[in-house]
């Protein structure tokens, strides 16, 4: 569950050059109609409707996306379809769509839409893989890896939301997606190995028993470090060996259970 970083690399996405000044103007709109909605539910208007939410569902991808580099047809397609409204509280719905992290209760956030669509690309995903999910909050990602996977294996430490996003991912028809409350440090074996894994939360290192559970040839994007620096990683698995590539400077919550003692 991402948080926004306090660098230059805010939010999960790089300024690029030529680009700065674009993308940093596209923010203060959006922090500015964020501010709008919230103004008007504060007045006792009604939240928006759903066909509106839809249109904003579509305009996320347009905008944030895609001028971010997110090509991957099959992830976009995702994006526009799984309606993120659904898994936010109640009284965030009017925000749903809005350029960040939204706060789901426990301390935990659901991740900026881009940071869910850049992780969910690079792993090169393919319809009859087998992911594993780390981190399941609210449900969102699982529902974004399950439009575009065979079957999706999620893990929660907090109970209450992972019973909450079990709950939302079948009321949405999401039978390929399996929720367990549990420490995801070490991972799924009874389902392992898989041909992916996405950790949404941050291990000061790799987990030994993420590594063994990833398919050869498999990849993994995994956030590492402490609270204030992490960097987002790229893993393959080649020949029983990771080959590792930094893609994104990012701040996660940590990820508690095991990795939490071990720090």
């Amino acid at each position: 569950m991402f948080q926004p970083s306090c660098h230059a690399e805010r939010e999960g996405y790089s300024f690029r050059a030529g680009m700065c000044d674009v993308l940093f103007s596209v923010r203060r709109v959006s922090q500015f109609l964020v501010l709008l909605v919230f103004a008007a539910i504060g007045c006792g208007q009604k939240a928006a409707p759903v066909a509106d939410l839809a249109s904003q569902r579509q305009r996320m991808v347009m905008e944030q996306l895609m001028p971010r580099g997110i090509h991957e047809e099959r992830v976009l397609a995702a994006m526009s379809k799984v309606p993120r409204e659904q898994f936010v509280p109640a009284d965030m719905r009017a925000a749903s769509y809005t350029d960040g992290p939204l706060p789901i209760g426990y301390g935990q956030t659901i991740s900026q839409p881009y940071i869910v669509a850049f992780m969910t690309e690079q792993l090169r995903l393919s319809s009859k893989d087998r992911v594993l999910e780390i981190g399941t909050g609210s449900g969102y990602q699982a529902a974004i890896l399950a439009e575009l996977v065979a079957e999706v294996y999620t893990i929660e430490i907090i109970e209450p939301l992972a019973k909450s996003a079990e709950a939302t991912l079948r009321r949405l028809g999401y039978k390929n997606a399996q929720v367990k409350v549990g420490d995801g440090y070490k991972g799924w074996p009874e389902h392992a190995p898989f041909d992916a894994i996405i950790v949404t939360c941050a291990p000061d290192k790799v987990p030994q028993p993420l590594t063994d559970q990833l398919k050869e040839d498999g990849r993994m994007i995994i956030p590492v470090g402490d609270r204030f620096a992490q960097e987002l990683y790229l893993l393959e698995k080649k020949n029983g060996r990771l080959k590792e590539s930094a893609v994104l400077p990012v701040r996660f919550v940590p990820m508690a259970g095991e990795a939490g003692k071990r720090e």
